[in-house]
């Protein structure tokens, strides 16, 4: 079923819900929905509701709410990524997969191997469009939140940021121990684990210098390896994102 969301800034939803914006026009001429067609509508904090479809207007599409229910798409321990700026187009495909697997938030950072520059306006226009990729991977893949996408930081606001998380981990090719590096992955993902945050941090081309890791461990940060190999920058988040995801989940 079609997804869609709306804010409602804390609200209860009501019978009756409106939709307006981009959503408007996707309804009605890409998906060509019809009245009495059914979709879904969730607030963004993990209530779906499933709507009738009453009146396609002009500029907004009105729904009546059939049924409400909890999602289940979320996991329960909340992941940031903090991911070294990559060139090129690879933060399209970052966030569209991180989203899909159960990220919360992207935090793009500039580090000390970070090729891309850019200025406000740039950065800007590139935030905006990874912020429409992320509510459309987040509709597809059935979410209850549209994860959140910030500005560009520096790498030492990124290590600030990460100081309000329960945890850190910062996959890095020079570290060793396969078996701490499990344990610590099954520690924050447990049921039983009282650490509901974590904060992932992945290096851009060429990974984190060694002054960037040992920062990050100076801040609390557990050093980790992903193994024998070398992983691309928009495939090494999505492999520890994949290993959290399937250690996490729960059966509903």
């Amino acid at each position: 079923m079609n997804r869609f969301f709306v804010d409602v800034d804390g609200r209860d939803i009501g019978t009756d819900i409106s939709i307006t914006g981009g959503d408007v026009n996707h309804i009605k001429n890409v998906l060509r929905l019809k009245v009495g067609q059914e979709i879904t509508v969730s607030n963004g904090r993990g209530r779906d509701y499933t709507c009738s479809i009453s009146e396609l207007g002009r500029d907004e599409v009105l729904c009546h709410v059939e049924d409400v229910n909890d999602n289940f798409a979320e996991l329960p321990v909340e992941v940031t990524l903090f991911q070294g700026y990559p060139k090129s187009d690879k933060m399209d495909l970052i966030v569209q997969k991180m989203v899909e697997l159960g990220v919360c938030r992207i935090v793009p950072v500039f580090t000390a191997r970070t090729i891309v520059k850019l200025d406000a306006k740039k950065a800007a226009k590139k935030t905006e469009r990874c912020r429409i990729i992320a509510e459309a991977a987040a509709k597809q893949s059935g979410r209850g939140i549209v994860p959140e996408i910030t500005e560009p930081v520096t790498f030492a606001q990124a290590i600030e940021m990460a100081k309000t998380l329960d945890m850190n981990i910062i996959p890095y090719e020079e570290a060793e121990g396969l078996a701490k590096s499990r344990q610590i992955i099954a520690d924050v993902t447990a049921p039983s684990s009282a650490r509901r945050s974590l904060g992932v941090f992945i290096g851009p081309e060429g990974g984190f210098a060694r002054e960037e890791v040992e920062q990050a461990m100076a801040a609390g940060a557990e050093c980790i390896t992903l193994g024998h190999r070398i992983l691309r920058t928009e495939t090494a988040g999505l492999a520890v994102m994949s290993i959290i995801m399937f250690s996490a989940d729960r059966d509903n």
